[in-house]
Order: C-alpha cells, then sequence, then structure tokens
C-alpha cells in the first residue's frame, strides 16, 4: 500500500499544478478501493522490460510475428495533429478484419500495437496546437482504430530551447488528458524524449525531470532517444551508462536514474543502422554489450529501436543475446485445445513433462512454468488469470511442447483458443448457451471453466446500474463470473472483456445485489494553457 500511496500522491501533485482539480476526490475515490482492486490497478500497467519496434518506414501491411519475434510492442508511425500518416495510415486503411486479424495473431505472441504521435515533422507547442483537444482527438482515434495505446514522440526543439517552460507545461497538459481518455492498465502511454532533454539545469522549464516530477505516475515507461545529438555521444557502453559528455551533462543512463528518474522506466532507444539517424549509432555486437552491462547494474526497462524493417527478430536477437536471449521459437500458438492432463502437440520442440497446465485460478510466481496451447511458458513475473500469449505479456513462449504428458493442476480447466474477430482491447466472446453444461467460446480474456460446475450461492446476479470493483463476483447466464478491473455497464462475455468466465454454477441461488457505485470519473481533465 506505500507504493500505491506514494503513486497517488505524485498523482494529485501533477494535477494540482495544471490547475484546479479535484485531487481530494481523487485521493478519496482512490484510497477508497478494495486490496484486491488495488492490487489489480497495479498489475495492470506494464512490466519491464520493453523491447519496442518504430515502424515508419513503408510497408503494405504489418510484419508477421516471426519477422519480429523478439519485440513485444510495435508502434506504428506517425499520428499527426491533421489525422494518420506514414504506417499510421496504413493501418487506418486496412479493413476491419484485418486490423482484427493482426490484432489476434499480436496478442497471442505478447506483442502491443500502438502508434506514435507527431514525430520529427511538427512542433506541438509553437504551432499553438490545443493540448486538450488534441488529446482528445489523437485518443477517439487509438479507440476508433484498435490500438493499445500510444507513445509521445514530442520534438518542438525550439519550444524547448527557449526556455520559458512552455514545451514542459504543454507535454503535463497533453498528457494528463490523454489519460483520462485512456485510461491507465487499459492502455500504454510513454514518451520518446531525446537524452539530453533529462540534463538538469539546462531548460528553463526544467525539462524532463520537471515533467517526469509531475506526470510520471501516468507515463509507463521513456523510450529514450540516445542518438541524433553528436557523432561522439552516446556511442561507448561508458557515454551510454555511466558519464556523458559536457555537452549534455548527466544524461547517461545511469546518470538519469541518478537524478531521479527511475531506472526501469530508461528505455535505452538505438537507430538500426547507421542510415537511420544523423549519428549516435553503435553496432548491434557492442549494444549487445552495453544492455548486458546495465542489465548486471540492475537494470531491466528494455531497448527501442528505429526502424522496421531495418530491425527485426535478428537484430533484437543479437542485441539481447547477453541478457535475454530470444527462443528459437516464436511461432504463433495454434488453436489448440487444452486439458489438465494432456496438451496437444506436433514436431520437434520443448519437453513438457511433468509441467502442470496453465489454470485461471493458480497465481504464479516468476519462473513457474505451465503447457498452454500445446507450447511450454514460463512466467516472468507474478501473475494470475493472464493467458500465456495475451495481451498481458507476462508468459514467455519457451516453444512446442514435445512430450505430452502434464501435471494436475489444483482445478479442472478446459480453455480453447479461437481466431475470432477482435477489437481495440478486446477480443470478441460469443456464448453458445446459457446452459448450465455448455461452455463459452473465448480468446484470452475470457476463460470457461467446465466439469461439475462452480457454487454461486450467495453471488449476486449481474446488474448494467452496478459499478463493480477489480475482483467483483457476480452470476450471469448460468455462470459465475470475476471483474478483473473496474467496470459499470459492461456485460460478462461481451466485448469489452472485463469479466472472466469463472465456469458455469452448480447452484443457482444468488444473493441480492449489492450496490457498490463508484464517482463515474476520478481524473479531472487538466485546463488548456
Amino acid at each position: 500500500m506505500l507504493h500505491l500511496y506514494l503513486a497517488l500522491t505524485a498523482a494529485i501533485a501533477a494535477f494540482a499544478c495544471f490547475g484546479e482539480v479535484a485531487s481530494v476526490p481523487l485521493e478519496q475515490t482512490l484510497r477508497s478501493l478494495t486490496p484486491k482492486a488495488s492490487n489489480i490497478l497495479k498489475r495492470a500497467t506494464p512490466v519491464a522490460p520493453h523491447f519496442v519496434l518504430y515502424s515508419d518506414a513503408y510497408v503494405s501491411t504489418e510484419p508477421t510475428v516471426s519477422e519480429i519475434c523478439g519485440f513485444n510492442v510495435f508502434a506504428l508511425s506517425f499520428l499527426l495533429e491533421y489525422g494518420a500518416a506514414d504506417q499510421a495510415q496504413e493501418w487506418e486503411e486496412l479493413t476491419a478484419d484485418q486490423r482484427s486479424s493482426i490484432l489476434a495473431e499480436y496478442e497471442a505472441a505478447g506483442i502491443s500495437l500502438i502508434v506514435s504521435l507527431f514525430g520529427s515533422t511538427e512542433t506541438p507547442t509553437s504551432s499553438g496546437y490545443d493540448p486538450i483537444d488534441t488529446a482528445n482527438t489523437m485518443a477517439a482515434w487509438v479507440i476508433e482504430y484498435g490500438l493499445q495505446g500510444v507513445d509521445i514522440d514530442y520534438e518542438d526543439f525550439a519550444a524547448f530551447d527557449a526556455g520559458t517552460g512552455a514545451a514542459e507545461q504543454w507535454l503535463g497538459n497533453f498528457t494528463t488528458q490523454l489519460r483520462t481518455q485512456l485510461p491507465q492498465g487499459q492502455y500504454i502511454l510513454t514518451h520518446a524524449p531525446v537524452a539530453p532533454w533529462f540534463s538538469p539545469n539546462m531548460w528553463g522549464g526544467g525539462g524532463y525531470l520537471w515533467i517526469d516530477s509531475v506526470v510520471g505516475s501516468l507515463i509507463d515507461w521513456y523510450n529514450v532517444q540516445f542518438y541524433n545529438q553528436g557523432t561522439t555521444e552516446y556511442t561507448t557502453c561508458d557515454g551510454l551508462l555511466y558519464n556523458s559528455s559536457s555537452s549534455w551533462p548527466q544524461s547517461a543512463l545511469f546518470q538519469i536514474a541518478d537524478n531521479g528518474i527511475s531506472l526501469d522506466k530508461l528505455v535505452i532507444g538505438k537507430p538500426a543502422t547507421a542510415a537511420q539517424a544523423t549519428n549516435g549509432y553503435v553496432d548491434p555486437s557492442l549494444l549487445a554489450t552495453c544492455v548486458s552491462l546495465a542489465y548486471d547494474g540492475g537494470w531491466d526497462a528494455g531497448v527501442m529501436v528505429w526502424e522496421y524493417p531495418y530491425a527485426n527478430s535478428a537484430w533484437i536477437a543479437t542485441v539481447l543475446a547477453d541478457t535475454w536471449p530470444v527462443t528459437s521459437t516464436c511461432a504463433t500458438p495454434t488453436s489448440t485445445t487444452s486439458t489438465p492432463s494432456s496438451t496437444s502437440t506436433s514436431g520437434p520442440g520443448t519437453v513438457c513433462a511433468g509441467v502442470a497446465a496453465w489454470s485461471a485460478s493458480v497465481a504464479y510466481t516468476g519462473g513457474s512454468e505451465v503447457a498452454y496451447g500445446g507450447y511450454l511458458w514460463t512466467a516472468s513475473y507474478w501473475t494470475e488469470d493472464d493467458v500465456p500469449g495475451g495481451s498481458a505479456g507476462v508468459w514467455v513462449n519457451d516453444g512446442v511442447c514435445t512430450s505430452t504428458t502434464t501435471s494436475a493442476t489444483s482445478t479442472s480447466t478446459s480453455v480453447t483458443l479461437t481466431s475470432i474477430s477482435t477489437t481495440a482491447t478486446s477480443t470478441s466472446t460469443t456464448l453458445t448457451s446459457t446452459s448450465p453444461t455448455t461452455t463459452s467460446t473465448s480468446t484470452a480474456t475470457s476463460t470457461s471453466t467446465s466439469a461439475s460446475g462452480t457454487t454461486c450461492a450467495g453471488v449476486s446476479a449481474w446488474s448494467a446500474s452496478v459499478a463493480y470493483t477489480g475482483g467483483s463476483e457476480v452470476t450471469y447466464g448460468g455462470y459465475l463470473w470475476s471483474a478483473s478491473y473496474w467496470s459499470e455497464d459492461d456485460t460478462p462475455g461481451g466485448t469489452a472483456g472485463v469479466w472472466v468466465n469463472d465456469g458455469a454454477c452448480a447452484s443457482t441461488a444468488t444473493a441480492a445485489l449489492n450496490r457498490r457505485v463508484l464517482p463515474a470519473s476520478v481524473i479531472t481533465a487538466a485546463p488548456a494553457l
């Protein structure tokens, strides 16, 4: 709770910097969350390491999973103030079915698809863009076209160099408003500043040290551009990690952390080739050495690269070889039915004998192994009810199972992966029947438990007029459902993907509705400058 309290305190301070906002109601609302709901909120934030690949150069469609194996975030570039351009425009022009198919493939492989905003061709502050209106318009585009978050690639150097603080204030307002539209835990929100913007005492508005101090709690991580800042800047492991030059003092990785930025939020960004940047390129093998040294020093945030197709699965495999070796098997799990006692497999792969089948009701610690969908998976950190291959990215695919015998789990669970249509943050789910003996067709966001059934005695029936916190249980359509996070008027089994299907009810007696209504909004939008 201490961690949550500190995060809330920082968030409240951030909102206060932007004008009159309802900080007290925000604090009271978040304090009122149950411990389980608070834990779910913290778990929902993306966890390091992050391996980010930008895509701006023209390609006719997004790469296959095998082409970008090893990355877990793919950033379409760019969404501009007037609309989509380059690869963001290419995504916009795909049919809904094409987008759904790509999203399903990426989600199964643990890859989040986001869009990068602005880039080097736009100067939002100098051009007078309204931060609130721009944030609303861009967030609406993200939601409409089914993406999983945004990266703010703000490169208005004139505004920063002016030293008036206008750049920092604009970014603070823009970030705050984006978060009101793209809630934390449901959407990724990152920034991509150049490394010198973290140098202390160089920027009249405080630079990114100030930005982090007021809205850092709303930002998942920083894709730091350690390039384009001088021919010798950040081109050795010492200069990149420990000792920047006097031109940009205290802007090496660990120096930035020493000035108050969380080390696990500082993703090292580099160009794929010398042609992808004016300067700052280092060979992937040297970068691998630097990454390994940083890891040994306690850093694990990840690596960013500009850009696809010049960087691909081979590039990231080289860079991560000494730290996070990429598995040789990167195929997307096929539609496979698994049970606690057997896992469908084909061809050469990994021995899964004695490994328990994954279960939605089991809490796994980092390093735990499970069998799922014909593959062996290892948990990167603590997890519960995060499907292997799902968008949470918790599980690492260790390859196809060669042995089909697995040990029993604590529950009897039948899971089916289907290739049905998906939307921005969820997968379309259709209940085939409300009969207690019939399972539901679902994907990663909705797991159906079959067999003898689940005790639903005393559990309230779902109501559209009740606001539910994470962990709440309801009955609906003959099934028991648990809320993954705060929800109101989201039907269990619906496209929002809020509710986890815990199985058919063996007992149908339900309790009267326990109305736990939360305020409709817990964040007040920051005013425009």
